[in-house]
């Protein structure tokens, strides 16, 4: 073929598949038309052992069958797939297709007598109309994408790529692939045995046991995860494989658009750091989601923080009736009520959205919002949560901390709020820094007004660090990485516990539909992860590697600066020991002390006087009684 043929063809091509895919779904049809007019010729020969002599017979065979198609074919997706992307389901609708196309077929031939036109021809020409529209697809597929491919592909080095599941989502992935000139498939890699040398649209489906030889003989320059349904640890343990012989890894989008069939090559992305260190998700029990949450009012404070903004999230999906979203920072709470305001539009949820921008450490604000409102269950999210801002900030983050969840407290008493849920932090287990005292003693506080009253249901939720909170390293490590390090951790010894922010915010609404008044409620955190380990997979998910004194020509440095003021080494969940079990296997419920409110609103009463006047050594002697385990150093 002469230069100027292969350059006029491919711009035949490539204009064909620019066409809108209306119109390239009617060439297709169109196509198949032409088909049906050869399937029956060859259908009529073959029956009557000589090429028809009567036109008629032809003509009638093909308009006949052509009605049906058309009736048969749309409705059973023949043509939701167009053919360069055509695999074993296309090909499987158009038997399907075809199998039905027999029955009108046979009794139209069958009971009425055509000239010209036997009976057996039902069942002979659906059959060669089947072969001929299997024949085109399959040309298409495997003779001008590979064309495309390669006249495409010769200005520019194609990465060869594998991907592990041979599941739907890979075989979608696959389909896709074979439109992307830079790349090109070399198989598959999959976990079952039973899958091990088979063929799958004629491309290898090789164990994963051989996973090395495979990377090494194929020459594999990148591998990309098609494996929605697998474990976290499954996961974990088949990127550090991948990751130690330099192999780029990347993965599909949520199992949501794989259902739906809807996402392409540029989909796909990068692994994060939460598809391996978060835990598997645990199917939430849903009528401890709703029993606080349906059709109630429903009141949330820190609406626009990390776990608030996504307690609403999972509130909305339980269809409350009202939602009043409480948040001091007028960015913040513009954000999240518009993206609440398109969410319930998409999910069909009557909702009404009520934004309200005020300081929940102000009691007249506090104490008009909750009577103007009424609210039937609380979620009290808002604190100042970042340690080293909080220890330079004592009189602020005591003042919002204590504050805003006594005055929160007082007037969801005063309102007839039935269930008030704070959520707390590990930090608050013999703290050692000003952020974890304030919010133990936010839980005494609790703790004290359940013992007074029966009419509202107060309770506390403790748990670690979430990813991707504005409080995370995980965000910090990012940016660090990005700017070409070196990536910083206070000690590398440092241990803490985290949990997707989705997972926390689910276990919470759960946690508070649980809730008899006063207890204090702890999520099981899994494992501990070590600092280090995780700023080094995420050196290493970003494609780079570590700088040490072992491989001194890696790209990003992993650097110590010392604990911060306040810092653990480690964090802890539970003051006692022995926390009972729950109805849910990832909450638990500790047992600890309570003070008697008539004491500690007197010693509240004398703190919040001295934060008045700004006296930070008093307040924090004052914070010293309340919280006798607060010890203000770096273990």
């Amino acid at each position: 073929m002469t230069k100027e043929t292969r350059s006029a063809l491919l711009t035949l091509l490539e204009s064909l598949t620019s066409l809108p895919r209306s119109v390239r779904r009617w060439l297709v049809f169109g196509f198949d038309g032409l088909l049906c007019l050869v399937a029956a010729w060859i259908a009529l020969a073959l029956r009557l052992g000589e090429w028809p002599n009567s036109l008629h017979a032809v003509l009638i065979l093909t308009a006949t069958t052509l009605a049906f198609w058309t009736v048969i074919a749309w409705p059973a997706g023949v043509y939701r797939n167009l053919i360069r992307f055509s695999g074993a389901r296309a090909s499987g609708r158009l038997f399907y297709a075809c199998a039905l196309l027999t029955v009108p077929l046979a009794v139209i031939f069958g009971f009425i007598q055509i000239s010209g036109v036997p009976r057996t021809i039902a069942i002979l020409h659906p059959i060669i109309f089947f072969l001929l529209m299997l024949f085109l697809r399959l040309s298409m597929r495997f003779v001008v994408s590979d064309y495309l491919h390669l006249a495409r592909g010769k200005t520019e080095e194609r990465r060869r790529l594998l991907i592990y599941g041979a599941g739907r989502g890979g075989q979608q992935l696959a389909n896709s692939l074979r439109q992307e000139p830079h790349l090109a498939l070399v198989g598959y890699i999959d976990d079952d045995e039973r899958l091990s040398n088979q063929q799958l649209d004629g491309v290898t489906v090789w164990h994963s046991s051989i996973l090395d030889r495979i990377l090494e003989e194929r020459r594999v320059d990148e591998v990309v995860l098609a494996i929605p349904s697998a474990l976290r640890v499954r996961r974990r343990e088949i990127v550090t494989t991948l990751q130690a012989r330099k192999i780029h890894v990347r993965m599909l989008p949520g199992i949501g658009q794989l259902i739906d069939g809807h996402f392409a090559v540029n989909d796909i992305r990068d692994v994060q750091v939460e598809d391996l260190l978060g835990r598997d998700a645990v199917a939430p029990n849903e009528l401890l989601m709703g029993r606080s949450l349906l059709a109630k009012n429903v009141l949330v404070t820190g609406a626009g923080g990390s776990i608030g903004s996504e307690l609403c999230r999972q509130i909305i999906r339980s269809r409350p009736k009202r939602l009043i979203l409480v948040e001091q920072s007028e960015y913040f709470l513009y954000a999240i009520e518009s993206e609440l305001r398109q969410m319930a539009l998409a999910e069909g949820c009557e909702v009404d959205l009520i934004p309200e921008l005020t300081d929940v450490a102000d009691r007249d604000s506090v104490f008009r919002i909750f009577r103007r409102w009424q609210p039937e269950t609380v979620y009290h999210a808002a604190a100042y949560k970042h340690v080293p801002l909080v220890e330079s900030n004592p009189i602020a983050g005591m003042r919002n901390n204590i504050f805003s969840t006594l005055h929160c407290a007082l007037a969801a008493e005063a309102v007839g709020v039935r269930r008030f849920i704070l959520v707390s932090t590990d930090k608050a287990v013999r703290p050692t820094n000003i952020m974890g005292a304030s919010k133990r003693v936010c839980e005494l506080i609790l703790q004290a007004r359940a013992q007074e009253q029966d009419k509202t249901l107060f309770t506390m939720v403790r748990f670690g660090n979430v990813l991707g909170s504005s409080g995370s390293v995980v965000p910090l490590f990012k940016k660090q990485i990005a700017a070409g390090g070196p990536v910083t951790i206070t000690h590398r010894d440092v241990t803490r516990y985290f949990m997707t922010i989705p997972e926390a915010s689910q276990l919470v609404i759960q946690a508070g539909g649980m809730a008899e008044g006063g207890e204090v409620f702890v999520l099981d955190m899994g494992q501990p992860v070590l600092i280090r380990d995780l700023a080094e997979t995420m050196v290493r998910l970003s494609g780079l590697s570590v700088r040490d004194a072992a491989t001194p020509e890696g790209d990003i440095e992993i650097v110590e600066v010392g604990l911060r003021p306040g810092e653990k080494l480690y964090e802890e969940l539970l003051i006692g020991d022995n926390p009972a079990p729950t109805v849910h296997s990832r909450i638990m419920q500790a047992r600890e002390e309570v003070h008697p409110w008539k004491t500690l609103s007197i010693i509240l009463d004398n703190l919040q006087e001295f934060l008045s006047q700004g006296n930070t050594e008093e307040s924090l002697s004052i914070l010293r009684i309340v919280v006798p385990e607060y010890k203000n150093s770096i273990h």
